[in-house]
């Protein structure tokens, strides 16, 4: 490491190409301090969707004494910041006092000296005199300074015009990649998937030959028992979503990476989980229509609960898909809605023909 007269700033983020947050944070919170810092703040980010990077990732945590952690994650100095939240608010006060106390350099993680080694094939020209050079090693001194490294590819925000980012492995993962970043969690995604998929199919090859018969009593109120069970699945998805907070997501799954991710808003505006929540309710509406009332309404009602949990269930088919085959990652409170959707579906057949049958001949009757 070359001595210079102007202190810099060294630090590493974790990010996913398919997460909406780290996307944010690299452009609109990331890319400024670059411009503002210059040649003072260099960042190296590294994408966990490689087993390159996920490996670095898992360094990281075990290095800081964390158990679990989603994206995006920033490791400067001895602190590390979590969430689109955490490192806009904190990273820049964190740069002012590291430059007062003389810069800092790369964090100790295992395996990133290696890294930055690997990385250092194509320099980018820089206008920072030759003289300045980095070292990967991690050296507690005063004034210390680095080149900016080189530039492998650009990230999903910053370019290479940003002299002051890095980016190791932002090349698109490979199915491998994914399906390895969290083997446990996305073989019960697969597993599940099929299971909806063949109840799905067996639903549609039924339910014409379905006799309209009546639920027994305790079927017909296992509906509103699993669509509060679901509404409270959903509520607190929809909480970590909208508050950017870290999940619960016990010993199988990532779900940090899944509501993180670019998919968990309908058209990147509506968080899923509040779709969900939404769609529980009426669900539980369109029940209790259907339980306490005759005629018209009771068979409209019917209907109407046959096809939200008819949607309800494709569309958790496709968000499933996209956990282990897309994402990289699997959710198991997601997986738990999804199989809940799942089971109302069956039990929303019988009622659902009697309706049609009801509403085609005109004779509606309970």
């Amino acid at each position: 490491m070359a001595w210079a007269a102007e202190p810099v700033v060294c630090a590493v983020i974790f990010y996913s190409p398919t997460c909406g947050h780290c996307h944010k944070v690299l452009t609109e919170d990331l890319s400024p301090l670059i411009e503002q810092y210059g040649d003072q703040l260099q960042i190296i980010a590294i994408n966990v969707a490689l087993e390159e990077g996920q490996a670095l990732f898992q360094a990281a945590l075990q290095k800081f004494g964390l158990e679990r952690g989603g994206v995006p994650t920033l490791v400067v100095g001895d602190h590390v910041l979590v969430g689109s939240v955490d490192i806009p608010e904190q990273f820049p006060g964190l740069i002012e006092q590291y430059l007062a106390q003389g810069g800092v350099d790369w964090p100790d993680i295992p395996g990133l000296a290696e890294a930055i080694g690997a990385a250092q094939v194509t320099p980018t020209p820089s206008a920072v005199p030759p003289t300045l050079t980095a070292a990967p090693s991690v050296e507690p001194a005063a004034s210390v300074t680095a080149a900016p490294l080189p530039t492998i590819a650009s990230a999903p925000g910053p370019t290479n015009s940003s002299p002051g980012l890095v980016v190791i492995g932002d090349e698109p993962a490979s199915l491998t990649d994914r399906l390895a970043h969290d083997p446990a969690g996305n073989a019960l995604a697969i597993v599940v998937l099929l299971g909806m998929i063949v109840t799905v199919g067996r639903s549609a090859l039924v339910f014409p030959r379905l006799a309209p018969a009546t639920l027994p009593a305790w079927r017909d109120w296992a509906i509103p028992v699993l669509s509060l069970i679901g509404l409270g699945v959903a509520a607190y998805l929809a909480y970590v979503e909208t508050a950017q907070v870290s999940a619960v997501c016990g010993p199988v799954g990532d779900c940090n990476t899944v509501q993180q991710s670019a998919y968990a808003r309908l058209f990147g505006v509506l968080p899923i989980g509040v779709l969900g929540v939404l769609g529980h309710i009426a669900i539980l509406a369109a029940w209790l229509v259907r339980r306490f009332s005759r005629g018209r309404p009771a068979d409209l009602s019917a209907l109407a609960l046959l096809g939200m949990t008819a949607f309800g269930t494709l569309f958790s088919i496709y968000l499933t898909f996209l956990e282990p085959f897309v994402i990289g990652a699997t959710c198991a409170w997601c997986l738990s809605s999804a199989i809940i959707m799942t089971l109302l579906l069956w039990l929303a057949l019988p009622s659902g023909r009697r309706a049609i049958i009801n509403l085609y001949q005109g004779d509606s009757h309970a």
